[in-house]
């Protein structure tokens, strides 16, 4: 059973690395606004095209940004999801190993 444990606390900890090696990217306005995130959730970087600063106003920036960052954040939620429901799927698979299945 503790070999399980430690097998759980291990495969949590790929899982962390490998969505920290996860890009994923949301945009705006053609890619006048973009942001990037890892798996991780932790915004990596967020570009605004300068012309588009001296076209918008102050509202409308704010608006877009919450946009896209709500976006990203909504890609790396679904893509941390999907990681940690294969290996659940896995773990799930060999626990039944454990009661003698």
């Amino acid at each position: 059973m503790l070999d399980k444990i430690l097998e759980a606390q291990k495969k949590a900890e790929e899982i962390k690395f490998r969505l920290d090696t996860i890009i994923v990217r949301s945009e705006v306005e053609g890619g006048k606004i973009s942001v990037t995130a890892t798996g991780n959730k932790i915004l990596t970087a967020i570009s605004i095209d300068p012309q588009f600063l001296i076209t918008s106003d102050s509202e409308q920036l704010e608006e877009l940004l919450l946009t896209v960052i709500n976006n990203v954040l909504q890609q790396a939620e679904q893509v941390s999801q999907s990681e940690m429901e294969a290996v659940t799927k896995e773990m799930m698979g060999s626990l039944g190993n454990l009661f003698g299945n």
